[in-house]
């Protein structure tokens, strides 16, 4: 057998498989009951020092 029709086979049935049963895994890890407040606190952690707008010129420090 010809090392690409084997490398070939392999791609077609082995690691087809392999990477859909990691897809799924990482599917059912990211929905998994109970993450949802971390993911909540991770979508909200850009908004955690938020008490007070922006400065005009934060590059611009007067000393």
């Amino acid at each position: 057998m010809e090392t690409y029709t084997f490398l070939r086979q392999l791609a077609d049935s082995w690691f087809l498989l392999a990477m859909t049963l990691v897809f799924l895994g990482v599917c059912v890890w990211a929905f998994r009951p109970g993450s949802r407040a971390m993911h909540r606190d991770v979508a909200n952690s850009i908004f955690r020092h938020d008490d007070r707008p922006a400065e005009a010129n934060p590059a611009k420090k007067e000393a």
